[in-house]
């Protein structure tokens, strides 16, 4: 295939387009799956399952399209870069997937509905909090915006602190009460898939960032990669 830049650029978009998608795919799949396990809605929890499917597939035909424009056009500079970082976004949403269809396997097993009255409303925090990072992680993406994408982490450490109270309380509930201990166990998974969500957009806040500026960081600490030439 022998494409004209114009050509070569709405391809691009086209990925950046499926991209968002994918993301919009996967930002619902955990707001209902949340909305499940506090209604106990099996029904509801068994389409978010049955919908990651989809999600998986959207992820491997965007991969796909990514491999063969990179071995048909040996793309260079900035454009391998976003191209790198498309394929290393969409990872992360398909396991940010994965989390929602993990927190409705919980679900299903849960045996008593008391134990989620303590908690309830802070995993829905905690999901509305990963979200809102992930939604402006999209939009920094959107507007080649590398001091926003540079602010999101930031966000993470009230995820963290908001999921360690809620393991706090759920253990003190499981000491006062043994016969809790399992959905105890269960939903302090919920609560550990909603703080790795948060994790998951801030790789994708460091794949932005290297799109546009060629720096990666990595969690020991910033190294400064040299780009190829535009």
């Amino acid at each position: 295939m022998d494409f004209s830049r114009n050509t070569f650029d709405n391809h691009l978009q086209k990925m950046a387009d499926d991209t968002l998608l994918l993301a919009s795919r996967v930002s619902e799949a955990v707001h209902n799956a949340i909305d499940a396990l506090g209604s106990m809605d099996s029904i509801v929890a068994g389409q978010v399952i049955a919908n990651d499917e989809e999600i998986n597939a959207r992820r491997y035909q965007i991969e796909n399209d990514v491999i063969v424009l990179i071995a048909t056009q040996q793309p260079v500079g900035r454009d391998v870069r976003f191209l790198a970082a498309i394929l290393e976004i969409i990872t992360e949403l398909e396991r940010i997937g994965d989390y929602a269809k993990g927190i409705c396997k919980i679900q299903l097993l849960i045996t008593r509905e008391d134990c989620l009255r303590s908690v309830i409303s802070d995993l829905k925090r905690m999901s509305v909090m990963g979200l809102s990072m992930l939604n402006d992680s999209l939009s920094a993406f959107i507007n080649k915006d590398v001091a926003f994408a540079r602010q999101i982490p930031d966000r993470d450490d009230a995820v963290d602190s908001l999921y360690n109270d809620i393991r706090s309380r759920l253990v003190s509930l499981m000491i006062k009460d043994m016969s809790y201990a399992q959905n105890v166990d269960y939903l302090i998974w919920v609560a550990h898939n909603l703080e790795r969500l948060a994790d998951r957009v801030s790789n994708i806040c460091e794949r932005i960032i290297y799109v546009y500026t060629g720096e990666m960081k990595e969690l020991d600490g910033p190294r400064k990669y040299q780009p190829p030439e535009e």
